[in-house]
């Protein structure tokens, strides 16, 4: 499982599990995770920016785009339950 370094507004690092990805309406998005297995919390980011060297993400905090990307996750990860 992939694990990537988010680097927040204050600059603190932040390393999380991919747990999946998909591209909707040509937006990709992420499925990450504090831990690889087992209960943990669990967050979605939305591609915004990209180039040769780094990528930008932001957490998806629409309740519509974030309800509709999260059925498509629970659809790909059918043995994961989410809550």
């Amino acid at each position: 499982m992939d694990k990537i370094t988010f680097i927040t507004d204050t600059d603190e690092t932040v390393e999380l599990f991919v747990l999946e990805e998909t591209t909707v309406s040509e937006h990709k998005y992420l499925l990450v995770a504090e831990d690889a297995e087992g209960d943990s919390e669990a967050y979605i980011f939305r591609e915004v920016a990209s180039n040769e060297d780094e990528v930008a993400y932001e957490p998806v905090e629409d309740d519509v785009e974030f309800s509709a990307i999260l059925k498509v996750f629970e659809e790909l990860m059918e043995d994961t339950d989410f809550e």
